[in-house]
Parts: C-alpha cells; structure tokens; sequence
C-alpha cells in the first residue's frame, strides 16, 4: 500500500507537531526549515502547509490525514473527521473593538464593518445573531482595521489577548475555543482504518 500522506500545518502549530511525530521515531529534522514542503520518512509523506490549506489537502485525498488548529478547520467547512483534539495550540476566536462598543447595541449599528481573515465564521456568527455586517476579509494585522478605520469591529484568534490591549482594543465576545485537532480523509478513514487507528493510539 503507498506511504501514508499526512499534511502538518506551518506556523505556531508545526513545532510541536513535528514533536509528536519524532516522538514516534519519524526523522523530522528538516521539517524545521520551512522551504522544504514534501518530507518523506519512514515510510509516510509528510506535506507542510499552510493552516487553512490543510483541511482542503485531507477532504480532497492529497493527504490521509492531518494536523491544524480548529479555528481553521471551521472556517474552511470541509468534510472531513475530526476524531482526536491534541491538546496543544490552545487559543480562542473572539470578537473584539474599541471599548465604546462594549455596552452598545450591535444591532442599532447601521452599516457595521467587521475585519477578519475568517470571513465563513464570521458571517456564521453575526446571522446567527439576526446582524447584519459588511464582512472584510484581510490578511495580517487585523488590529490595525479599526485604529484607522477599516472597520468597526474585527474577528480574529487570540491567545492571552496582549495584542488586543495594545492596540486599544477589548474583547466583546468569545466565538469558540480551538486547539490543534487530527483530521482524516473520509475514504481514508475506511481504506486504512488500522494504519490510522494504530498511528492515533500511539499519538
């Protein structure tokens, strides 16, 4: 059968996720330079991307299974299982403002903006909440959409929420918590249930 493909998010999530796997004897130490995208070691293909791409790799079969945040997992709606929370990665999707939004009524806002690099939760969240938000999508620092007035609101992940206060910002409300999750391909799931049973009961 051909080498199992497993699919690790870059960024704060592949150190210890390359920890997990040298753990259990896979040869890794290239993994840590990040140009190199495709690894191969001891029998299974380890593919290096980025964190929201790592469920599109699993859902579509490029990659059998995978580890990523589940900030991303939910904001990119694929199909896939998700039957291990790793524990690791901890850090919360919140939405936050300028401290004058924190008693107003959201929903006497007219013509609401809200910044985010989640757009699809986002826009979960505030139909949810029968409100209505121009959603605008960016990449990078979205703190800086309300300080010059992109937006009124932003949506992003926080870990001890530092940033916000230093950009004059608070949190208004919590979305969810995420942690780094392992995800498998649903064909995957079927086709090579011992390897992947075997390989999360050593995880």
């Amino acid at each position: 059968m051909a080498e199992l493909t497993i699919a690790l998010a870059k960024g704060r999530l592949l150190g210890p996720s390359i920890k997990i796997f040298e753990s259990l004897g896979y040869e890794l130490r290239d993994a840590r330079d990040s140009r190199k995208l495709v690894i191969a070691s001891n029998g299974a293909r380890f593919i290096l991307a980025k964190p929201m791409d790592v469920p599109i790799y699993v859902e579509y079969g490029a990659a059998d299974v995978g580890i990523v945040g589940q900030d991303a997992l939910r904001e990119s709606g694929t199909n896939v299982y998700e039957p291990l929370a790793l524990g690791y990665g901890a850090c919360r999707l919140v939405v936050a403002g300028k401290p004058e939004f924190q008693n107003a009524e959201w929903k006497m806002l007219a013509g609401l903006r809200v910044a985010t690099q989640y757009p699809r939760v986002t826009k979960q969240y505030f139909s949810a909440r029968g409100l209505s938000a121009e959603i605008i999508e960016v990449y990078g620092s979205v703190e800086l959409a309300p300080m010059v007035g992109l937006a009124d609101l932003i949506v992003d992940v926080v870990d001890t929420g530092r940033t916000l206060r230093e950009n004059g910002l608070v949190e208004l409300d919590e979305i969810f918590k995420s942690q780094a999750a392992f995800i498998v391909n649903r064909a995957a799931h079927t086709l090579r249930a011992n390897e992947i049973r075997e390989l999360m009961e050593k995880m």
